[in-house]
C-alpha cells in the first residue's frame, strides 16, 4: 500500500495516476477535496480509500503492515498565505508525525520541499544537505519558511541520532506546471493563466523588472514539467537508500518571455507581449532567478533527460488546456 497525501493536488494526483499506470493497486489518497472543484484531479483514479488528513495518522497505525511507502505532497503552497498558526500546523507539524510514524514502521518517506527555501537565491541552489548551509538561506515567505523550517527541523533530527525512516527523500521542487493545477487559482502557473486568458492576437502581459541587471520579461526561473517531476518522484520510490534534500528542477534557468511565447505559439498565435506593474505587495519577496543544481540527482544515479521548456508547454497546451478534457 502506498499512500499519497496531497493526492488529490497537482503534484499528487499526477503521482497517483503515475503509480496506477505502473500498476500500483492498493494506492490510498490523504486529501482535503473542499470546495469539489479537486475532484475532478482524481476522477480517472481508483484509491483503495481517501482518508482526511485528520485521521491518517490513526489510519498509517492501524494499517502499518501493509503500507510500503508514504509520499508526503500535501501542504499550504501558496506563497501569499498568512495565517502562521494554520501554515505551521498544516506544513510542518503534520510532516514531523509523518516523519515519526515512517520511522516506527520502517517506511519509505519522500516528501515535498520547496525552492522557496532559497529565498532570494543570494546564496545560490545548492541542495547542500548540511545544516550550517540551511541556516544561511532566508525565505522571502511564510510558506517557504515552513518548507525551511522541516528540512532544517530533518537534518538537526538525523545529527542528534533521532530515529529516521529507512529510506527518505525532501524534493525542493521548482516552478513546476503542468495537468490538474487548475484549482490553485493564482497559483496556478503562468502557461495556464496565459491559455485560459488568451484571445487571438492580443498581447500577453507580464511583470515589468524592478531590479537592475533585470530587462522587463527577462525573470528567469526554473521551470519544470510536472511528468518530469513525477519520473523523479518514482524513482526515488524505489531506491534503496536514503536521498536526502534534492533539488527537482531542470537545471536551467528560462525567461517569463520565453515562457509567454511557447504557451502562445501552442496556441497556433504570434505571440504579442504588453509589460504591466507589478503589484507594490509582491515586489519586496519577487524572486528574479532561480536555477536547480542538479549535481545531488546526477549523482544517485537519476540519468533521465528532463523535457525542454518549448516541449512541456506545448505538450501541456495542447494535450491539456485546449483538449476536450483537461485532466490527467
Amino acid at each position: 500500500m502506498i499512500i499519497v497525501t496531497g493526492g488529490a493536488g497537482f503534484i499528487g494526483s499526477n503521482l497517483v495516476a503515475a503509480l496506477e499506470a505502473a500498476g500500483h493497486e492498493d494506492i490510498v489518497i490523504c486529501d482535503r477535496l473542499r470546495d469539489g472543484s479537486k475532484w475532478h484531479n482524481i476522477a480517472k483514479r481508483l484509491p483503495v480509500d481517501i482518508v482526511s488528513p485528520d485521521d491518517i495518522l490513526a489510519f498509517i497505525e492501524t494499517n502499518a503492515a501493509r503500507i510500503t511507502a508514504i509520499y508526503h505532497m500535501g501542504a499550504i503552497s501558496s506563497t501569499t498565505a498568512v495565517d502562521g498558526d494554520l501554515v505551521l500546523k498544516t506544513n510542518f507539524t503534520f510532516s514531523v508525525d509523518l516523519w515519526h510514524a515512517c520511522a516506527r514502521h520502517g517506511l519509505t518517506f519522500i516528501y515535498a520541499s520547496s525552492a522557496a527555501t532559497y529565498g532570494d537565491g543570494e546564496c545560490g541552489f545548492d541542495d547542500d544537505n548540511a545544516l550550517a548551509a540551511l541556516r544561511k538561506l532566508r525565505p522571502l515567505n511564510l510558506y517557504g519558511w515552513s518548507k525551511w523550517l522541516f528540512d532544517g527541523w530533518v537534518l538537526k533530527a538525523l545529527a542528534s541520532d533521532t530515529p529516521a525512516p529507512p529510506v527518505w527523500s525532501g524534493l525542493r521542487f521548482f516552478n513546476v506546471y503542468g495537468p490538474n493545477e487548475y484549482h490553485k487559482g493564482a497559483m496556478q502557473s503562468l502557461v495556464s493563466k496565459i491559455v485560459s486568458a488568451h484571445r487571438p492576437g492580443q498581447p500577453v502581459k507580464l511583470f515589468k523588472s524592478y531590479k537592475e541587471g533585470f530587462a522587463d520579461g527577462e525573470q528567469l526561473r526554473d521551470f519544470v514539467y510536472v511528468a518530469d517531476v513525477v519520473a523523479v518522484l518514482m524513482w526515488l520510490g524505489v531506491l534503496d537508500r536514503p536521498a536526502g534534500l534534492i533539488n527537482c528542477g531542470t537545471g536551467e534557468a528560462r525567461s517569463f518571455h520565453d515562457l509567454a511565447v511557447a504557451a502562445v505559439a501552442a496556441c497556433g498565435d504570434r505571440p504579442k507581449v504588453e509589460f504591466i506593474d507589478m503589484p507594490e505587495a509582491i515586489r519586496p519577496q519577487y524572486q528574479y532567478f532561480t536555477c536547480a543544481n542538479m549535481q545531488r540527482l546526477r549523482g544517485l544515479g537519476y540519468n533521465q533527460e528532463f523535457t525542454s521548456l518549448e516541449v512541456g508547454v506545448a505538450d501541456y497546451v495542447k494535450s491539456y488546456l485546449l483538449a476536450t478534457d483537461r485532466y490527467r
